[in-house]
């Protein structure tokens, strides 16, 4: 019985609450890495639909989500300058804006060529559209 006593001792141990506070801290207050992460995943998932799909609609999503992941580290690393007091912190959010801009142009200007394809061609696959073949 002398031999289990410390084997119970460790299973009732109580658990340390500087590691729960810390994890909720983590939650309350991400710090740029996380961000980066998201970023990194979604810049990932949208190359993966340019490349594997051949829809052109999810093409353009896909532009989409790499257009959105480079939006979201300008904004991480933006408060990330603000929150150590160097660089202009409001680059991020001027850069992102102008990505804004530009992709709600990208989206309008590409829709009505799938558009005017799609009246063409009748198909808005990839593989089918030859119109600047000889």
């Amino acid at each position: 019985m002398n031999h289990l006593t410390p084997l119970f001792a460790l299973f009732f141990q109580e658990v340390s609450n500087d590691r729960v506070t810390s994890a909720l801290e983590g939650v309350k207050h991400p710090d740029l890495s996380k961000f980066l992460v998201i970023a990194a995943i979604l810049f990932i998932i949208g190359v993966a639909g340019v490349l594997t799909r051949r829809n052109l609609l999810v093409i353009f999503m896909s532009i989409e989500l790499i257009l959105n992941a480079a939006n979201l580290n300008f904004i991480a690393f933006s408060r990330y300058l603000q929150d150590t007091g160097t660089g202009n912190p409001m680059a991020g959010q001027l850069f992102t804006v102008f990505i804004i801009v530009v992709a709600a142009a990208e989206a309008a200007i590409g829709l009505g060529i799938v558009i005017a394809l799609y009246r063409n061609r009748e198909t808005i696959w990839i593989d089918e559209i030859d119109l600047m073949k000889w």
